[in-house]
C-alpha cells in the first residue's frame, strides 16, 4: 500500500490534548504580537456582526430660546452594523507507528511533537492571515469563507502613496456590513514622521488612544533612525553599549509602543488602540483524532475564526511605505 503524502516516518504517542487552546495561547508572544497584543471572544455563527456607533457631530450652534414651544427632534442616535465572515483552518497530521515507536533524533517524529509543531506553523498562519489586506468572503460550494484582515477595514485614519484607496463595505457608504473589497495598493514611499504624527492625530481626534506602532522590519529600523522628539530610544547610552533602536514614541497624544512584527506585510505601519479589537472564535482551537489508515495514525488540528474591529475609527494605517527608502 501507498503511503499517505506528508506522512512523518519516524515518533511515539505521547500525551494528546483533546483541546489545544491553552497550548494555543502558551506559544511565544514575539512570534504573533498580533494575536497577543488583541482580545479574544467568541462567535455564534459564521457571519459575525457587532455595532459600531458614532456620536452626532458636536453642535457649535446648539443654542435655543428661553420658552420655545416647539424644539426640533434631533436624529436618533443609531448604531452601524459590522460584520465579518468566519474562517476554518487547519493542519494534518499522519505519523506511521514506526515512526512512533523509533527513537529519533529530536523526536521530530513522534505525534506529539509533530502536533506542537503544527500548532506553531499553525498559529503563524492566522497571524498573517489577520494582518493581510484582504476582504471578506462568504464562500460557496467550492470556495472557502474568508474573513477580511485588518487592512480591509481601516478607511477613516488612513495615509496612503498615490494611486492608494480605501477599501469598501458590503453597506455602501453607511459603513454597515463587511469588508467587500480590500484597500487598493498604492504608490510605495518613505516613512517620515510627519505621516506618524498625522495618523495619531487623526485617530485621537476621532475617540481613540493609540497605544502601539506595529510594523515590519525593515520599517522598524526605519523608525529607530528618525530622529524627532518623540522618538525615545532603549536604553541609556554607555561606553560599551549603544542603543540605535527605537522603541517607544512619545507622541502629543500619548505614548505608543513600537512593536515589530514579522508576518504582517512590509508595507504597512499600524497605529493600533487594541481595546476595540478582538479574534472571536466560532470554534476554538482543538485537535482531533481521525479514522486510524493502516500502520499509521491521524490527527487533525482545526480552529474556526474571525476578526472582529469595533471600531475602526480608533485604528490607523501609513500604507505603501518601503522600509528600504
Amino acid at each position: 500500500m501507498a503511503v499517505t503524502a506528508n506522512t512523518a516516518l519516524t515518533y511515539s504517542n505521547a500525551v494528546i490534548r483533546e483541546d489545544l487552546k491553552e497550548a494555543y495561547a502558551s506559544i511565544s508572544p514575539t512570534d504573533s504580537p498580533f494575536q497577543s497584543l488583541v482580545g479574544k471572544g467568541k462567535s455564534a455563527a459564521v457571519y459575525h456582526e457587532w455595532h459600531e456607533l458614532d456620536l452626532a457631530a458636536v453642535d457649535t450652534t446648539n443654542r435655543v430660546l428661553e420658552g420655545e414651544a416647539n424644539p426640533p427632534v434631533d436624529a436618533a442616535t443609531l448604531s452601524v452594523r459590522k460584520g465579518n465572515y468566519c474562517q476554518l483552518s487547519d493542519k494534518h497530521v499522519i505519523v506511521s507507528s514506526t515512526s512512533n515507536a523509533s527513537n529519533s533524533a529530536g523526536d521530530t517524529g513522534k505525534m506529539a511533537k509533530q502536533v506542537a509543531l503544527k500548532l506553531k506553523e499553525f498559529k503563524r498562519d492566522v497571524e498573517s492571515m489577520l494582518l493581510t489586506n484582504t476582504a471578506a468572503n462568504p464562500g460557496a460550494a467550492g470556495t472557502a469563507r474568508a474573513s477580511a484582515g485588518l487592512p480591509a477595514f481601516l478607511i477613516t485614519n488612513t495615509n496612503r502613496g498615490a494611486t492608494g484607496a480605501n477599501p469598501t463595505t458590503s453597506g455602501g457608504g453607511s459603513g454597515a456590513g463587511y469588508p467587500n473589497a480590500a484597500a487598493t495598493d498604492g504608490t510605495l514611499r518613505a516613512l517620515t514622521e510627519n505621516m506618524l504624527k498625522a495618523v495619531i492625530q487623526t485617530a485621537w481626534q476621532n475617540g481613540a488612544t493609540p497605544t502601539t506602532i506595529m510594523c515590519g522590519g525593515l520599517v522598524k529600523q526605519k523608525i529607530s533612525t528618525l530622529s524627532g522628539n518623540g522618538m525615545v530610544r532603549n536604553g541609556v547610552a554607555d561606553k560599551e553599549t549603544l542603543y540605535t533602536a527605537i522603541d517607544v514614541y512619545v507622541s502629543d497624544f500619548g505614548t505608543l509602543q513600537v512593536v515589530p512584527n514579522r508576518f504582517q506585510r512590509a508595507r504597512d505601519v499600524f497605529v493600533l488602540d487594541p481595546d476595540f479589537i478582538s479574534v472571536d472564535f466560532l470554534q476554538s482551537v482543538k485537535q482531533e483524532p481521525l479514522a486510524k489508515t493502516g500502520h499509521a495514525e491521524s490527527r487533525l488540528i482545526s480552529a474556526e475564526y474571525t476578526l472582529m474591529v469595533e471600531s475602526q475609527k480608533s485604528q490607523g494605517v501609513i500604507a505603501d511605505i518601503d522600509g528600504s527608502l
